[in-house]
């Protein structure tokens, strides 16, 4: 049998299957028990206190004696300490030869004086308040069923449901985060620039903290304090939405340049293969992107704060060095105020899928950036103001991190996994990307592309990268729809806020 060894100084490996007791590998080690699919082997005999090395980097300290041929797990292994944040180099590892891209535009629908175009044309609205969400979504049910028809060129309705706007410390300083992130939402570009807001009128939220001087207006506001009861409300939810709908109507799809794509990098759901398949052929297609002239996001704090000292060396500058440290230290005083760590974030599925923490975790979430320099890195989300890689400091969780992507502008997610999942947002098309080929057999009709064909040597990762790249391109001018988008499997939007709630 085959070990996956990624670096010469690794003393572990994985095998692409399971390894029964007594497997006998192409380099002659020999398994002395039972090593799970895509689960570590040692490669030479390590003492208790020897560090593990995988991705050429020292993932956990042993605990106890290892031989040759044993399966080292997470229960084996010290977790090392976090990388400083201090003094950290940067600009030492610029690429400037990226690859370069097949074709550098798409057709997509321009936005007059947006940056970004969007892909999909979707009426989105905005609550001020979860107070107004259940009148809200009996009036979206009606506005599909009679509106929608009669508006062809639209895809669709998406209201922007959050809990927040009352009960909540509007003042308290990080409070400036879901607020920021909701002002930007509503301007993803999926939404073709149209304002739909809806107040109660009492809530904490006002309507001029989501609404720019100019826009606070009764043609992008209706508030339900000043109607006069619920068949009013209902009426004036359709009477606006019908002319936002009528707007969106005459939108065309029109040749773009790249210039105008904002793409999502993220992962969900990782195993041992993740790092080795999946994420560096979505790293190889953010390369052909960004050498294309778009932007590309990546993001996950605590998948990136073991390899920060990668990503700062990436940095095209000493500023955008020093955010990213300013982010992983909020980050890490944030996580410290919960009384946890890094360590949380591996789940039981990425452990049993052959990750045996976080740092593990880490090294192969980071490929999903390809090897472009870092241009900028934003706060949670804020918008880029520059072109290229971007690193979007959000959460790791894909429920909180899918809407801070569509925050900062993103419009569609290309979106790795290893254990699967059926995640989807409603405002932007997802594409799924498995690191396993038994994972796409398995869930044949909700995985777009396996990079399992890495695994087994049928592909190199810039042949599935290049697919990735047109698979990317195709959904962006309309011409695919992930299986996500077709099932409409829509997650709720859980919009990251780390203010106290009243």
């Amino acid at each position: 049998m085959r070990l996956i060894q990624i670096q010469k100084k690794d003393n572990v490996a994985i095998p692409p299957d399971t390894a029964p007791g007594g497997t006998v590998f192409e380099n002659g080690l020999v398994a002395l028990e039972t090593i799970p699919q895509g689960h570590k082997v040692a490669l030479v005999q390590l003492i208790k206190g020897s560090a593990v090395i995988r991705y050429g980097s020292v993932i956990g300290y042993l605990k106890k004696d290892v031989r040759p041929g044993q399966w080292i797990n997470e229960d084996m292994l010290e977790l090392p300490g976090m990388p400083d944040l201090e003094n950290m180099g940067w600009g030492t590892d610029i690429n400037s030869r990226l690859p370069v891209p097949p074709v550098k535009n798409f057709c997509g629908y321009d936005i007059p004086g947006a940056r970004f175009a969007g892909i999909r044309n979707i009426l989105g609205i905005m609550p001020a308040v979860h107070c107004v969400n259940g009148v809200l979504n009996n009036a979206v049910d009606r506005m599909k069923k009679e509106l929608l028809p009669q508006f062809p060129n639209v895809d669709d309705i998406v209201v922007l449901n959050h809990i927040y706007g009352c009960g909540v410390a509007i003042n308290a300083g990080e409070a400036r985060i879901w607020i920021r992130s909701l002002h930007n939402l509503m301007r993803n570009p999926n939404f073709g620039g149209q304002l739909m807001t809806v107040a109660l009128g009492c809530e904490k939220l006002t309507p001029d903290m989501l609404l720019d001087a100019g826009e606070n207006t009764a043609e992008n506001l209706v508030v339900l304090q000043e109607c006069r009861g619920y068949k009013s409300m209902i009426d004036s939810l359709m009477n606006m939405a019908e002319s936002k709908l009528a707007v969106l109507d005459k939108r065309r799809r029109t040749e773009l340049p790249l210039s105008k794509l904002c793409i999502g990098m993220q992962c969900g759901g990782s195993d041992a293969f993740s790092g080795i398949s999946a994420n560096p052929a979505a790293g190889y297609a953010s390369d052909l992107l960004v050498s294309g002239g778009a932007t590309v996001m990546f993001y996950e704090v605590t998948e990136v704060r073991d390899g920060v000292r990668f990503i700062a060396a990436r940095c095209a500058d000493e500023n955008t060095a020093k955010k990213l440290a300013d982010e992983m230290r909020w980050f890490d005083n944030y996580l410290e105020a919960g009384g946890v760590d890094r360590e949380s974030n591996t789940s039981p599925g990425n452990k049993e899928g052959g990750l045996s923490n976080i740092v593990e975790k880490t090294l192969g979430s980071i490929a999903k950036s390809g090897t472009a320099p870092i241009a900028e890195v934003l706060s949670p989300g804020e918008w880029p103001s520059r072109s290229g890689l971007v690193f979007a400091a959000t959460p790791a969780s894909d429920i909180v991190c899918g809407p801070q992507q569509l925050a900062s502008g993103m419009v569609l997610e290309v979106f790795m996994t290893g254990r699967g999942t059926p995640y989807g947002l409603a405002a932007a098309p997802v594409i799924k990307v498995s690191s396993r080929t038994l994972m796409k057999e398995m869930w044949d009709d909700l995985i777009d592309i396996n990079a399992g064909t890495i695994i087994e040597g049928k592909e190199t990762i810039e042949e599935t990268g290049q697919r990735i790249f047109n698979m990317i391109i195709d959904t962006a001018s309309g011409k695919y729809k992930p299986w996500a988008e077709r099932y409409r499997l829509f997650n709720d939007m859980a919009v990251f806020n780390p203010g106290p709630i009243t």
